[in-house]
């Protein structure tokens, strides 16, 4: 049976068909979780002007951004250094200023998906057709990511339990089975 396991972690994204105990296809791209972060910095950097640092942006990751427009958008204040003004500033930043922010990486990551897609053998593909694809690591818990991929994908697409520690546990199992 083949299996599609996408871990999306701070540095990179690793995308994974596995096998019978093994990898079949594999890419690993560094665009992941700092990427998101990156994306909302240079966002607000470029359209407002405002210089905000990597907690400030992790923070408004987790509170408002979205792979997918939300129904009811929300809106956070960011304080920062204001470029035009030399001095602190408070703005506004809203859910769909987010969502646009993050584009690029969530299209990094979609393409990183289809490449291994293409190159899985078909017999595993329908595999992953059938029981969908896995997603783990603190990217996966990014708002509307796992509906987005399974919408570009056209399968599904789920969030595995404890997805912040299932590859710690998963190698953890692996060591245990050696002994």
């Amino acid at each position: 049976d083949g299996h599609m396991v996408i871990d999306i972690g701070g540095g990179t994204t690793e995308v994974a068909v596995v096998s019978m105990g093994g990898v079949v296809e594999c890419d690993s791209v560094k665009t992941a979780g700092n990427s998101f972060d990156e994306a909302i910095i240079q966002y607000l950097r470029k359209e407002k002007g405002i210089l905000i640092g990597r907690q400030t942006a992790e923070s408004i990751k987790k509170d408002l951004a979205a792979a997918m427009k939300l129904e009811e958008p929300r809106r956070v204040s960011v304080r920062g250094f204001s470029q035009s003004v030399s001095s602190a500033e408070t703005t506004y930043f809203t859910s769909d200023q987010a969502h646009e922010a993050i584009r690029e990486p969530c299209l990094g990551i979609l393409t990183a998906i289809k490449w291994v897609l293409e190159r899985t053998p078909p017999e595993l593909a329908a595999d992953i057709i059938e029981r969908g694809i896995t997603l783990t690591g603190g990217g996966a818990l990014l708002r509307g990511l796992s509906q987005r991929i399974a919408d570009e994908i056209g399968m599904p697409v789920k969030v595995a339990a404890n997805p912040l520690d299932c590859v710690v546990l998963g190698t953890a199992k692996c060591l245990e089975s050696d002994k």
